[in-house]
């Protein structure tokens, strides 16, 4: 049945995809976004679509429209951009998180949060399951995402308990892939930007911390199959890739796979940058039926050629 389905951060990264997605299976978009990080061009080729609907608003200010479901994936995700304006980080994720279950409570839909692996901070238990509470610093210079997407986790399952809001809450490990911004301060695109381009590639402390990497596609297959699940799964669930890799053997590949002559070079490790990130994703296994199918070299591969072209035609935006 279609469906009229409203994104948050629909010009994101995330969500400029999860738009083309779902347009795909025949439903009507309403896309919001502030632009503050998602970009009009990443919704360019959506623009004239006679399904989509553009609404240019911060997610901090209340909504009024009639929708089916709601998707909140409204903030911003990258260190260098979250942390740019801390305040205005964690007011989006709060003040976000109420409107959009606000919004549900009056038309009494399903709403679905965007949440985070950072919420586990630096994780003492390894991999990480839903049910570990986490390790995360309240007053550092990441706190303005972690404890945002940790308040607002709990004003979901608040308004699940007091007024019986239909909640989803999906926890994103690391993701990529096309559509990516080329400044967008995460490894897997400052890595194969800097290949590109001959620079020499960032690594942060030793190089041997981890990340388990989610291709986007597989990313949003999840979504859409927890946004449409049953009454009894509202979450959290962790998305994720769980295969593991080193900071070293993500450079590696990606250099091999560009050809680059890129150098490696050290810098220090931002402060409570997490030394380990690997999701347990068996609730979303057994849940949802959901796991990742893209490998790491295939993805890597999509998303080179998108960055190939990007830089081909334009120089990299701010």
């Amino acid at each position: 049945m279609t469906k009229r389905i409203l994104i948050s951060g629909g010009a994101g990264f995330l969500g400029a995809n999860l738009c083309r997605k779902l347009l795909a299976q025949g439903h009507a978009i309403v896309c919001l976004d502030n632009f503050r990080t998602g970009a009009q061009r990443n919704i360019a080729d959506l623009l004239g679509h006679p399904r989509f609907t553009l609404l240019q608003q911060d997610v901090s200010e209340p909504v009024t429209l009639a929708v089916d479901q709601i998707y909140n994936l409204a903030c911003p995700a990258s260190p260098v951009h979250y942390q740019a304006d801390p305040i205005a980080t964690f007011k989006t994720s709060v003040l976000g998180a109420i409107n959009m279950l606000d919004l549900a409570r009056r038309l009494d839909v399903p709403v679905l949060q965007a949440s985070t692996s950072e919420v586990y901070g630096d994780p003492h238990i390894h991999p990480q399951p839903e049910g570990y509470w986490g390790n995360v610093n309240p007053i550092g210079p990441r706190a303005c995402y972690d404890e945002g997407k940790r308040s607002a986790e709990t004003l979901f399952f608040d308004y699940h308990r007091q007024h019986g809001v239909a909640i989803k809450v999906a926890r994103i490990f690391n993701t990529y892939g096309p559509g990516m911004h080329p400044a967008d301060g995460r490894v897997v695109a400052n890595f194969i930007v800097q290949a590109l381009q001959g620079d020499a590639i960032t690594l942060y402390g030793d190089g041997r911390q981890t990340r388990s990497f989610c291709y986007v596609d597989d990313l949003l297959d999840g979504l859409v199959m927890l946004m449409n699940s049953g009454p009894e799964v509202t979450g959290p669930v962790n998305l994720g890739n769980p295969t593991e890799f080193t900071m070293r053997e993500l450079a590696a590949q990606v250099i091999a796979l560009t050809r680059s002559r890129s150098r490696l070079v050290q810098r220090p490790l931002p402060i409570d940058d997490p030394r380990q990130r690997r999701p347990d994703i068996s609730l979303a296994m057994h849940s949802l039926g959901w796991s990742p199918r893209v490998e790491l070299d295939a993805g890597l591969r999509q998303t080179i050629a998108y960055f190939e072209a990007m830089l081909a035609d334009t120089a990299i935006p701010a």
